[in-house]
């Protein structure tokens, strides 16, 4: 609920500050003072859109602030959590700066924010009926959420939005599925054929590499010949047909080992015999591995069958590589993907019977929610007519009509229902949809007598803040008091602010708060006060209301008046 708003610089409010009742709360004060301005701060403070033009003569910005107090775990509180904003004690603190020229600036506890979440955060908290708002219940989304509110649907339209999210994520897969049916056989013939021809191939990984080094040495097989057998006519001409009696490095070696061995003293010598036989061991490795080269390269004959193949192998890699690894592992996924290509009829048939059973249990959860909704638009339909008779609309009604589509597409995300509120504003007028049928006036009394029937069904508006603008249009005398009495009523489940010129209004409030304007001197601009009355000060507000003036006569009026008021609050 609002526990305070302040303004500054809005219009012709320099400053001010309201400090509303928890229950009822009464706006008074002559036309043309200024009253409008306290609602277009609600309405700032409630994200709508700014006007530079409502910035006060001579001010650089307009400012408002509204403090609401929330339970601590309502969803308001999750609403700013979830936008980044911390709350503390649940209190929220809402407001607007709207400067001469520029941008507005919407501030949350402190942290600036986008308007949407303003928006968000007070659709949840407060409530304006006034005439321009009324439309808003004029769409079939918000009657529709009026009535499931009414009816306590909060349950079961959270079970059908988790059905029928699931049916759409069905009926898309099953569409994506359709659609590419034709490609993905497409897909899975290509994918065939790719496999088949690398299969055909059969390369294994490094393969190409492998080939291309050896037909280097197939193509260098003479050079390398050369090279080989100086090497080992160095290292052990035994190993090579060499015209040479020079030794090789292994029998030098081997002669130097001898040499050292026929000398017949300790020492150094022994060490180095030793060196010498390892070095030699080592010579015998290289000698052996060279001679061996001779017999692994092949046949020159070969070249062309090693082009033939690197060549094989090439395209391969040009269409799945860069390497023979990327083919293999292409291969091994395509595999994969061309058995999940060939089970999609079986995919398609499987889907189906689950949107089917899906579709199903949708078409039962939104009777269960269209049961409830014609039940309650029952009730509501006769608690709302019973009220407007009350209100100064005597032969008015209200029809509530839940109406189930048919057909293949009844199902929406709301269920399978066309809800829409018809008001008669007398007797023998036709049913026209709200908003095309009733007055400003006539309408907050509509709303008026829905919200109280509303709190009557046990509808939670604990923490709500109702206010209403022009509720008392073309009312007086007995329907004022019975105006009164209603908006108390509701005041016992929530708070209720509510701008009048009806004195039989205005006593019903717990609270009253009186606007009006002047100026301090004649060369200074006309501004707005709001200034809460009590005690003399309030019963001289209600004597103005009631006849214009302070009379005795007047005065006497208006203390009986608050006098019964409170009286029967009490009763």
């Amino acid at each position: 609920m609002l526990e305070e708003l302040e303004i500054r610089n809005l219009g012709p409010i320099r400053h001010a500050i309201l400090a509303p009742s928890q229950r009822m709360t009464a706006i008074t004060g002559e036309t043309g003072a200024g009253k409008s301005m306290l609602l277009s701060a609600i309405r700032l403070i409630s994200g709508e859109s700014a006007q530079s033009g409502r910035v006060s003569t001579g001010a650089d910005e307009a400012w408002a602030q509204g403090v609401f107090r929330v339970d601590e775990e309502a969803l308001p509180v999750q609403s700013a959590i979830e936008a980044g904003v911390h709350v503390e004690d649940g209190e929220l603190f809402l407001s607007r700066t709207v400067p001469a020229s520029g941008r507005s600036r919407a501030v949350l506890n402190g942290h600036i924010v986008p308007r949407a979440v303003l928006q968000d955060i007070a659709s949840q908290v407060v409530v304006i009926h006034g005439q321009a708002d009324q439309l808003r219940i004029a769409s079939a989304s918000r009657q529709r959420e009026f009535l499931d509110m009414v009816a306590d649907n909060a349950e079961i339209t959270a079970q059908y939005a988790q059905v029928w999210n699931e049916l759409r994520d069905l009926d898309q897969r099953l569409e994506r599925l359709s659609n590419q049916e034709a490609s993905m056989r497409q897909q899975a013939d290509y994918l065939r054929e790719s496999i088949e021809r690398i299969n055909r191939v059969d390369p294994h990984a490094g393969e190409d590499d492998e080939l291309k080094a050896k037909r280097s040495r197939i193509e260098n097989a003479a050079e390398i010949t050369l090279g080989t057998n100086k090497a080992l006519a160095a290292l052990d001409a035994s190993q090579v047909e060499a015209e040479s009696d020079e030794p090789g490095a292994s029998q030098l070696i081997a002669q130097a080992i001898q040499a050292l061995q026929s000398i017949h003293a300790t020492g150094p010598y022994d060490e180095a015999v030793s060196r010498l036989r390892q070095m030699n061991d080592e010579l015998a490795d290289v000698v052996f591995s060279l001679s061996e080269q001779d017999d692994i390269d092949g046949d020159i004959n070969d070249l062309d069958g090693i082009n033939s193949r690197i060549h094989e192998l090439g395209e391969l890699t040009r269409r799945w590589g860069p390497s023979l690894d990327d083919v293999l592992q292409w291969r091994d996924r395509a595999q994969f993907e061309v058995e999940d290509l060939d089970d999609s009829p079986q995919k398609l048939a499987e889907l189906s019977e689950q949107r089917e059973k899906a579709f199903e249990t949708a078409v039962q959860v939104a009777g269960k929610l269209s049961e409830s909704r014609r039940y309650a638009a029952a009730r509501l339909s006769a608690a709302v007519t019973k009220e407007l008779d009350s209100l100064a609309m005597a032969g008015a009604r209200l029809d509530i009509e839940v109406v189930q589509r048919t057909g293949e597409n009844a199902l929406d995300a709301n269920g399978i229902d066309d809800v829409q509120f018809l008001f008669t504003p007398y007797p023998g007028a036709g049913r026209l949809p709200m908003g095309k049928s009733a007055s400003g006036g006539e309408l907050s009394r509509l709303m008026l007598a829905l919200e109280l029937s509303a709190a009557d069904s046990h509808a939670d508006h604990q923490d709500m803040t109702f206010i209403f603008d022009e509720v008392d249009a073309g009312v007086g005398g007995k329907a004022a008091v019975e105006l009164g009495k209603r908006l108390a009523r509701l005041a016992q489940s929530a708070q209720v602010i509510v701008v009048t010129h009806l004195a039989q209004v205005a006593s019903w409030a717990g609270s009253q708060f009186v606007v009006s304007k002047g100026q301090e001197d004649g060369d200074s601009p006309v501004s707005t006060t709001v200034n809460q009355v009590v005690g003399d000060a309030r019963v001289m507000e209600i004597a103005r209301m009631l006849s214009g003036a302070e009379s005795e006569t007047s005065l006497e009026h208006a203390k009986e008046l608050l006098g019964s008021s409170i009286v029967k609050q009490s009763s």
